[in-house]
């Protein structure tokens, strides 16, 4: 099983490569769609990481498939500028996987 890489980034797709992990780079949410549902299908991807702001493009397509799909898993990894990330990213999975406000 191995790791598959979706970025919005020429040097994020490097540095990846360098590690072993291959992948594909893209910028308009339909090219994202597409990447994303073409490595959802992929056998022997067992971990897809995708960039925060690629996943800003399509969130709901990215939390649909985190919550209904059995694999592979999805892994939002911030880019070269840092952690965009909202303070309750993790909260709002819990809120939209089971309903419960924590």
């Amino acid at each position: 099983m191995k790791f598959y890489l979706i970025s919005d980034n020429i040097d994020t797709i490097v540095g990846m490569r360098l590690a072993g992990i291959s992948g594909t780079l893209v910028h308009e949410e339909q090219e994202v769609r597409k990447a994303l549902n073409e490595a959802v299908q992929m056998q022997d991807v067992a971990v897809i990481l995708i960039t925060e702001k690629l996943i800003r493009l399509c969130e709901s397509l990215v939390y649909e498939l985190k919550l209904k799909c059995r694999g592979p898993l999805i892994v939002e990894i911030p880019d070269r500028h840092g952690n965009g990330r909202t303070t309750d990213s993790i909260m709002k999975y819990v809120r939209d996987a089971i309903g419960l406000k924590i």
